[in-house]
């Protein structure tokens, strides 16, 4: 028995849908609900990081006009709203993540002005720009903190500061053992002020004391002031880490235990961070920022704003963000399951088909009832996922991204099947890596996932006309890149185009979801909705070839017409599939349809 259920393992779930939604015996919706989907619950979201997205002036660095300039690309591809990461005024220690001045842009990426044109011509094409908000620090050069360190009437607790103490030998200690994520101590002493301030990540990004009011009231006039510059919603960063534990009577900090994941003792993952992170407060904030979205709409009128989150947390702590029964959180709160099931930057390419079912099963057994899924594979902080997953796997992970039901957001360039370039150490300028040393920054780095985007065989990838550029071009610009594969005749790009017109499906928006794997190798996921084309997503996830029956898995039978095939499958639209009798080469991935 125990070899048959490792054979033959078939998970049957439905589809979140609203409270409005009604579902059938058949695990299929009712008509009545085809009209209760909000924008966002069936959009193609996509991540731009403006650093390397498309240079418009030159200077190796690309901007908010090289944006503007490719939002056709955008439409073309089937984006309906883009998230960009942090543009505002920054010193750029951390890229854009230490924020100077939250109410202006970066010179080198535009201006105000710019970014009103962006919002402007978005529009017109019936494109949403979703901003980054980083609610968790500033930069060390913010006004705030300067004001903060000189004590300033109204921003003395601005930030998170404190004495330390001193030891039996006299030397000055930070208040508690609790680690930065980029390596080290978690606190830095300031001389002019006399205290150490906290600071979660790179020194020059002090963290923000949200047990402040003054703060929390500051932070929602910077989501307001963006709102009415137009923008559909917010990526909030680094949610996890906003507030942490209070001192005890004596003032305090508790050290953080030890985790036992490494002993390097400089590294993040040295400590469990129970004092630092998913603190109770957190969830709270979330929904604080719901309900300014909400009556900003109730005053303003338009689409839904929507909240994208950020968070590395459990599974429990996650589905939290999402809300409850009497408050709502987040309508995003994102996915990792496909990031974190391969420990973040480790090779996951040997995943058999068993454990793609269980990412998929943990997200949606999780998942509160009427709340919508969303399927979240890469992003600027990780590998690549064909680094990651394998090149075979590209298209695979594409497919199955934008398959599965609810929100799809890719990272820029996933959908070209880009790749890691690999970085030396004296290159790199991501502080991951530099705080490391040459020995272990490639485990910390985040460089070979932000590489320039690659529109075309020219020099520089097409992304500019400068000698040089910010971070080095991957040599496979040549072959992978737009121009190139918008003229082949089989391409990733090409299947993802074609998936996001598959995504414009009543069955792909609005049906349930079956989904299953037979052995190691075959991955079987089926959408269907009564009087629509079913369609089913069948993949060998593994390099060598296999025959499979899935008619068990998946609740479904007959033979069914090839839709969508990978690049690596050599089935041609309308190859008819026998669900009972199929073979799949090595990563050959397909969808089919039924009459």
């Amino acid at each position: 028995m125990a070899r048959l259920i490792g054979l033959l393992s078939g998970v049957v779930l439905l589809l979140g849908f609203q409270a409005a939604s009604a579902c059938t015996g058949d695990g299929s919706v009712t008509d009545n609900t085809l009209a209760s989907k909000d924008w966002w619950q069936v959009s193609q979201f996509y991540q731009i990081y403006p650093r390397s997205f498309k240079d418009s002036n030159g200077d190796g660095i690309g901007d908010l006009k090289g944006i503007i300039s490719k939002l056709s690309y955008l439409k073309e591809i089937g984006v309906n709203a883009t998230w960009l990461s942090p543009i505002y005024v920054s010193p750029m220690a951390d890229f854009g993540y230490d924020i100077a001045n939250f109410f202006d842009i970066q010179p080198e990426y535009g201006s105000l002005e710019d970014f009103d044109e962006l919002i402007k011509e978005a529009n017109k094409l019936g494109l949403k720009i979703i901003m980054d908000f980083v609610p968790n620090h500033s930069s060390d050069e913010n006004v705030w903190f300067q004001k903060s360190v000189n004590r300033e009437k109204g921003y003395e607790d601005y930030y998170v500061w404190h004495d330390g103490y001193v030891d039996e030998n006299g030397q000055r200690k930070p208040p508690s053992n609790w680690l930065q994520a980029f390596r080290g101590s978690a606190w830095e002493w300031n001389e002019k002020r006399q205290q150490y301030y906290l600071h979660q990540f790179a020194v020059k990004q002090p963290d923000l004391n949200y047990r402040n009011p003054d703060v929390v009231a500051q932070m929602k006039r910077v989501l307001t002031y963006w709102l009415d510059r137009g923008v559909a919603g917010f990526r909030i960063d680094a949610v996890p880490w906003m507030f942490e534990v209070l001192p005890d009577e004596n003032g305090r900090y508790p050290d953080e235990p030890l985790s036992g994941y490494t002993s390097d003792p400089e590294d993040s993952a040295y400590l469990k961070h129970i004092y630092t992170q998913d603190q109770p407060e957190t969830i709270d904030m979330v929904y604080q920022w719901h309900q300014l979205l909400e009556d900003y709409q109730r005053v303003h009128g338009g689409d839904t704003r929507v909240l994208m989150i950020e968070t590395w947390s459990s599974i429990d702590q996650v589905m939290k963000m999402y809300g409850n029964k009497t408050v709502n959180g987040a309508q995003i709160p994102f996915n990792f399951q496909f990031i974190s099931a391969g420990n973040d930057n480790q090779n996951n390419t040997d995943l058999p088909a068993g454990g793609f079912t269980k990412i998929i099963k943990k997200w949606m057994d999780n998942m509160p009832s009427g709340k919508t899924a969303n399927w979240v594979m890469g992003n600027h902080d990780k590998r690549r996922v064909g680094s990651r997953y394998g090149e075979n796997r590209i298209d695979l992970m594409n497919m199955l991204q934008m398959f599965l039901p609810g929100v799809s957001v890719t990272y820029m360039g996933e959908e070209l099947g880009m790749v890691d370039l690999e970085i030396s150490y004296d290159d790199s300028v991501d502080p991951a890596a530099c705080n490391a040393s040459p020995d272990n920054y490639k485990q910390f780095t985040r460089d070979p996932a932000r590489t320039p985007f690659q529109w075309s065989s020219a020099d520089n990838a097409g992304f500019s006309n400068n000698s040089a550029t910010w971070l080095p071009i991957n040599p496979n610009y040549k072959t992978v890149n737009v121009e190139t594969e918008k003229a082949a005749s089989k391409s990733h790009l090409n299947v993802y185009k074609q998936m996001s017109q598959l995504r414009q499906t009543k069955t792909l928006q609005y049906g349930g979801l079956q989904y299953g794997n037979v052995g190691d190798n075959i991955l079987a996921v089926k959408r269907s909705l009564p009087n629509e084309k079913t369609y089913i997503l069948l993949a060998n996830v593994l390099d060598k070839a296999q025959k499979a029956n899935v008619v068990d898995v998946i609740k479904a039978s007959g033979s069914y017409k090839t839709k969508i095939a990978n690049i690596i499958s050599t089935r041609k639209a309308g190859d008819v599939v026998a669900l009972d009798n199929f073979d799949l080469n090595g990563y050959e991935a397909i969808i089919v349809e039924s009459d």
